[in-house]
């Protein structure tokens, strides 16, 4: 059969516009391209400023996940200056940092993901009438309870933060704010409606203990058989309407996957070191090679960038961020066989191209590698390898699971606070280099600064977004998604539904109109959304 080619085109994402280029051949995606349209140039923009000016520009990079960037600046910082950061402040840090999160899981499963579930593709789905009912956007009851209800976490930021989002109240040497009595009993409050209104009874239909008993895959199922306040929860209906869609028998990808870890321990992590990073995380870094079943440590002396394939002039070999001089190139077309993308290709020295996010984190969870004391869960990777790898569907579980455990956190923090303690320590400026790192909601994010004569002389971001929407590499192997998307069925080119299933399982963020182009002949084939 004829090879018929789509250009889809913007397909959100995190920071500015993704397109993707597919080749259909009987029915299937055979080769898949990502391509970021937006240059954003943050790194340029803070050239031979002040070291404490990430602290304001980074948290804008993204809209909604701008705590993860005020935390990686910060501990960028921390870590070039050698500050002692106390306890009260970590605890504060963590706590901005895990209700950005928990925001964001209902917004996006409702707001970005869910919707799709109501395409007419499985109106013959028994499940696709109920599955309008709820996931409908703006009519859905459980859309509108999810997205209303995502609002509430980061109130609690704004309690300790002063306001949601891009805030900076995270420095080098601690936080600028002291919270009071008061503040910390409304954060409690704002968890617990958020547990009573949503968590509880929507989204699991039982008691967070209940849901914590929950081990293995077999477990999983037989909580799902166990009542129908389980089946029919938010969390029952979606799982038993992706298998009935088949939404777990593609969108596999790499089969390699990154977390570098976060939420420092308030004791461990007082006098922060790029060496003593990894050893003093609740959520443990690593890699996890699901082709020879293995977790290794992550450092950051293992990755490397290349822009083979990217519109800028830095050469074509691998390169360490420490070492790389931003150069974005002008007038640039797509050429899929050469440049075609603003995005980098990140490689691991040894592993070669890696996943991040969620699903990475909690695969990465289930190792035994790492600090005995650290977080341990076994569920996502004992249900990966009981469903053959990964697929859109474990993707979205392993996003979905977090959120019980992040709430544990957040109530943790609370409980550690010493108001009458220090939040913060004045460090001494000084030159150096630093690196700041923890996982946003969507993946693996970490700050690299290079600080000399007081101004910052380079400044490298690498966001979840990089790892996973980076083009072909160096030696011509596909990114992340690139690869996911591959074996993707398409059943009606002018509605490819499924290539938005696999693309958003990563979580592009931005809700936009999606056109569909016959690349050939530049027919526009519909306009549909893909969130």
């Amino acid at each position: 059969m004829t090879v018929e080619t789509l250009d889809i085109s913007p397909l959100g994402r995190v920071e500015g516009d993704l397109d993707v280029r597919v080749d259909i051949d009987d029915g299937q995606v055979v080769n898949a391209w990502t391509h970021a349209e937006l240059f954003r140039g943050f790194e340029v923009i803070l050239r031979g400023k002040d070291p404490q000016a990430g602290l304001i520009v980074t948290p804008r990079v993204c809209g909604i996940c701008g705590a993860s960037h005020l935390t990686s600046g910060a501990w960028a910082l921390d870590t070039a200056w050698k500050t002692e950061v106390p306890r009260n402040a970590i605890l504060a840090r963590n706590i901005g940092q895990i209700v950005e999160t928990i925001q964001s899981i209902p917004r996006y499963f409702y707001g970005l993901f869910a919707i799709d579930l109501t395409n007419k593709k499985y109106r013959h789905s028994h499940f696709y009438q109920e599955a309008c009912r709820r996931f409908a956007p703006f009519t859905g009851k459980s859309y509108e309870i999810g997205i209303t209800i995502s609002s509430k976490p980061v109130e609690i930021y704004a309690l300790f933060g002063g306001q949601w989002p891009h805030s900076s109240y995270m420095v080098p040497g601690g936080v600028m704010c002291a919270p009071t009595l008061t503040d910390v009993t409304r954060a409690w409050s704002i968890l617990e409606y958020f547990r009573t209104n949503w968590l509880e009874p929507v989204w699991l239909g039982c008691s967070l203990e209940r849901y914590e008993e929950i081990q293995t895959y077999e477990d999983f199922m037989n909580w799902l058989d166990e009542s129908p306040n389980h089946a029919n929860s938010d969390l029952g209906f979606y799982w038993r309407m992706g298998l009935d869609i088949g939404l777990h028998k593609y969108g596999a990808g790499l089969g390699k996957y990154v977390t570098w870890g976060y939420l420092p321990h308030e004791v461990k992590y007082q006098n922060p070191t790029v060496e003593g990073r990894n050893a003093a995380m609740i959520m443990k870094s690593g890699v996890y090679d699901s082709y020879s079943d293995t977790h290794t440590p992550m450092n950051h002396g293992f990755v490397r960038e290349n822009t083979t394939h990217s519109w800028y002039d830095e050469g074509t070999g691998d390169v360490h961020p420490y070492d790389r001089n931003t150069r974005p190139t002008q007038n640039n077309k797509k050429d899929f066989e050469n440049a075609y993308s603003w995005g980098t290709a990140v490689t691991h020295i040894d592993y070669g191209r890696l996943e991040a996010g969620p699903l990475a984190r909690q695969l990465v969870a289930g190792g035994t590698h790492g600090e005995t004391w650290q977080h341990y869960d076994g569920f996502i990777l004992d249900a990966f390898k009981q469903m053959g790898g990964a697929s859109i569907h474990i993707r979205q579980l392993a996003r979905v699971h977090e959120v019980v455990k992040l709430y544990r956190q957040a109530e943790r923090c609370l409980k550690e606070f010493r108001l009458n303690d220090s939040w913060y320590i004045k460090p001494k400026e000084q030159d150096g280099r630093g690196w700041g790192a923890t996982e946003a909601s969507r993946g693996a994010l970490c700050h690299w600064i290079d600080i000399e004569g007081g101004k910052i002389k380079n400044y490298q971001i690498m966001a979840p977004s990089t790892w996973n929407i980076g083009p072909r590499d160096g030696e011509g192997k596909r990114g992340p998604i690139e690869e996911a998307l591959i074996g993707t069925p398409v059943f009606d080119s002018t509605d490819p539904v499924e290539i938005g299933h696999v693309a958003r399982s990563f979580d592009s963020c931005l809700v936009c109109t999606v056109h569909a182009h016959d690349a050939k002949t530049g027919e526009e084939l519909a306009r549909f959304r893909t969130a």
